[in-house]
């Protein structure tokens, strides 16, 4: 059989696979973790008013009728008493009761952690103490 043609191949051409860049899906997912990175807030960042006397003159006025509170490294004394943090919240919050504008001064002692002091602070806010300072020892 010479000269006998065979019908062309019914084959369809070779269709290319659309390649996907995966670039720009790399940068949408760095964008999203910069903002949520940015836009999250992982503490729990709060502020405590403290009022400092201006002069030293006025200082010796403004800790008149004020509650001393000193905060030691193994002890906490409310006018020279030794008392735990519930006692201190619960008789500083009797006092509010009947002088709402009580004055509060808190006197950290050398070497004790700055977190013990802080947890002093937090709790007097909480029991609504508005007008509390921070004093240091006279000798520094």
């Amino acid at each position: 059989m010479t000269g006998a043609t065979f019908p062309p191949l019914l084959s369809k051409p070779a269709r290319k696979r659309p390649l996907i860049s995966l670039t720009p899906l790399i940068d949408v997912v760095f964008i999203l973790l910069i903002f949520f990175m940015l836009a999250s807030s992982f503490l729990d960042w709060r502020a405590i008013d403290l009022d400092a006397p201006v002069q030293a003159s006025s200082a010796a006025a403004s800790t008149e009728g004020a509650l001393l509170i000193e905060i030691k490294p193994d002890s906490i004394r409310l006018a020279a008493e030794p008392v735990t943090l519930d006692a201190l919240a619960g008789r500083i919050g009797k006092r509010l009761t009947v002088k709402p504008d009580q004055r509060v001064l808190i006197k950290p002692s050398e070497g004790v952690p700055l977190q013990r002091t802080v947890d002093v602070l937090d709790r007097l806010k909480a029991i609504g103490v508005a007008d509390m300072s921070l004093i240091r020892d006279g000798g520094g």
